[in-house]
């Protein structure tokens, strides 16, 4: 289901334990949600797109642009 979550973990060297410490979930909290087991509740999608620099559509798939939009 969030299927980009695994692929930039990996081009980042991440294990999920060290993602979920970088943005402050439990490693196991992340599994569920990379499998897409869990809905990622919007305050974690937000924490990933500022870790990964790219925005919430590109990490859902309603975008394949990874540049984060402008901030206002």
């Amino acid at each position: 289901m969030y299927s980009r979550l695994l692929d930039l973990r990996e081009d980042h060297d991440l294990s999920q334990r060290e993602l979920g410490e970088a943005i402050n979930i439990p490693q196991r909290s992340y599994s569920y949600y990379e499998c897409g087991q869990h809905v990622i509740p919007p305050e974690v999608l937000c924490r990933l797109a500022d870790y990964y620099g790219t925005s919430v559509d590109y990490l859902l798939g309603r975008t394949d642009v990874k540049k984060p939009y402008p901030k206002k």
